[in-house]
């Protein structure tokens, strides 16, 4: 197969939401296509669908009405399969059944040419079980793109065990006319997209498992303190558990019950009591007109400290931690040791709970509060209570945090806080993903920036992090807590020895 021959007229099989997308993005890109569906009819109904689309991308000034019309030219329905055998490639997107979409295949080797590529647009299913069925699987591959396809500007390239180079090389040639961002994968369970994304939910999970916060906290410190488009709550709920928990099992049992991809009972429960989100109209939370009832947020307490001493892990910090209190209007305890009735204001190592750097600066745990190390980089704060925190000086502690108008969530300890401990997760599933050679570290990047919108991929958030810090939170999880999901990838663990960046690749 020529690795060159670009592709020019694509078959699509299924004329869904799915199909109708691919086939847009398609005709706009200068490819010829014939779409075909099962029912007589969809095919189309989803060229007349598409049509007004069009139209709009036309109104917004991204295409000229030429290019609109000669887009819509390019869309043709194929009432058979037959009607499919001049294509260069086509690509599935029926149903997710494996018998299904390898009784597909099957079809379409006795209709299409030699050198046709058969693409499979699968989330979850292996590309090589796909291709086993097929008497020429080298030509088959995964072509994976995300729904809405006009808005989501990535698409994963996956090679089976037996895909030629040259296949996966056309289908990245493909997706760049059709103006989205290929990321080449390995076809393992959840590819790339998928698979990065564990680490966001189940860590979030775990933190509510913990009794660490609620709902509305996790999701808001996630939010303005890390910069995620949604929290996890939100975003399971938008998903829906009928998709998400599933697809959490799947992964977790594809790996062999590998504790990083861990589902959580909390899930499996509500997915139980039919606590959907959005489609079931309450989920995480309740929703009325497709909008989430969530309560205000109550107002900080009007209490303030006398004195504060503060202490800190190292001088700079501290230094900094002294400025911010003073700045809110706070008077600090500027003795060796604590003075009695004070609040303590401790900024623990990273990855260390409020326990811990209370008993490592010998302070009294029913006077301190600990306070997240990212002091006043976001736009929120987090404290951190020990078991013995006295109300009032949690209570005095968030008063005064608070009294420039930032935000203040109080959560019970935890090591690593909320921020840390997830962002830590998230860059190193990154790394083992990268060890694993699943994709390559720009890949993986690219692909968690378009495909999940997060604010930095996650090797290049390790290395904003720095990776001796992101090594150091996950050391002291794994310590504290003994549990293997938190063990470091040792894609990190060299790098950060090494001081390179994450996204450093090997020879």
């Amino acid at each position: 197969m020529n690795p060159e021959s670009p592709v020019r007229t694509l078959g699509i099989v299924g004329a869904g939401l799915m199909g109708r997308g691919i086939a847009q993005v398609a005709a706009v890109g200068g490819v010829t296509v014939r779409l075909h569906d099962a029912r007589a009819s969809a095919a189309a109904e989803a060229i007349a669908a598409i049509a007004p689309m069009l139209d709009k991308l036309v109104r917004k000034g991204r295409l000229t009405e030429a290019e609109a019309a000669a887009a819509l030219d390019r869309l043709r329905p194929a009432a058979s399969l037959a009607e499919l055998a001049g294509c260069d490639a086509v690509v599935e997107a029926i149903v997710e059944n494996i018998d299904a979409k390898r009784s597909l295949m099957q079809s379409l080797e006795a209709v299409v040419s030699s050198d046709c590529i058969l693409a499979t647009n699968t989330s979850s299913l292996s590309v090589t079980a796909i291709a086993a069925a097929c008497e020429w699987p080298e030509r088959v591959a995964g072509f994976h793109f995300f729904s809405p396809v006009p808005l989501m500007k990535v698409v994963e390239v996956i090679a089976g065990a037996r895909t030629e180079a040259a296949v996966c090389d056309r289908l990245v040639a493909l997706a760049r006319a059709m103006g989205h961002a290929p990321v080449r994968a390995q076809d393992t369970p959840g590819f790339i997209v998928n698979h990065a994304g564990r680490a966001y939910l189940t860590e979030g999970l775990r933190i509510l498992g913990e009794g660490v916060t609620d709902v509305p906290t996790l999701d808001r410190i996630l939010r303005e303190a890390a910069g995620f488009r949604m929290g996890p709550c939100e975003l399971l709920d938008l998903t829906g558990l009928d998709v998400s928990h599933p697809v959490m099992e799947s992964i977790y049992s594809q790996y062999y019950q590998e504790p990083r991809y861990r589902p959580s009972p909390i899930t499996r429960q509500r997915l139980a009591a039919a606590l959907l989100g959005r489609k079931s109209g309450q989920g995480f939370y309740v929703y009325r007109d497709g909008a989430a009832q969530v309560a205000e947020e109550a107002p900080a307490p009007a209490a303030r400290p006398p004195r504060v001493f503060v202490a800190a892990a190292d001088a700079a910090c501290r230094e900094q931690l002294a400025s911010l209190v003073q700045r809110l209007g706070g008077v600090l305890d500027a003795g060796e040791t604590p003075s009695a009735d004070v609040l303590c204001v401790v900024a623990p190592a990273w990855g260390e709970d409020a326990t811990a750097a209370c008993l490592a600066h010998g302070l009294d745990p029913r006077r301190t509060v600990a306070i997240e190390p990212f002091v006043d980089s976001a736009r929120r704060r987090t404290l951190m209570t020990t078991p013995l925190t006295a109300a009032a000086m949690r209570d005095a502690a968030h008063g005064l945090f608070a009294a420039d108008g930032m935000p203040v969530s109080v959560i019970r300890d935890s090591a690593g806080f909320v921020v840390q401990r997830v962002l830590a997760m998230v860059v190193n599933l990154g790394c083992d993903m990268a060890q694993q050679r699943i994709a390559s570290p720009e890949d993986i990047d690219t692909a968690v920036r378009l495909g999940l919108g997060y604010p930095f991929g996650p090797l290049e958030w390790g290395d904003r992090l720095g990776a001796a810090r992101v090594l150091e939170i996950l050391e002291r999880m794994a310590a504290q807590s003994r549990d293997p999901r938190y063990r470091p990838s040792p894609w990190l663990v060299r790098r950060a020895r090494l001081g390179v960046s994450l996204t450093t690749p090997e020879a």
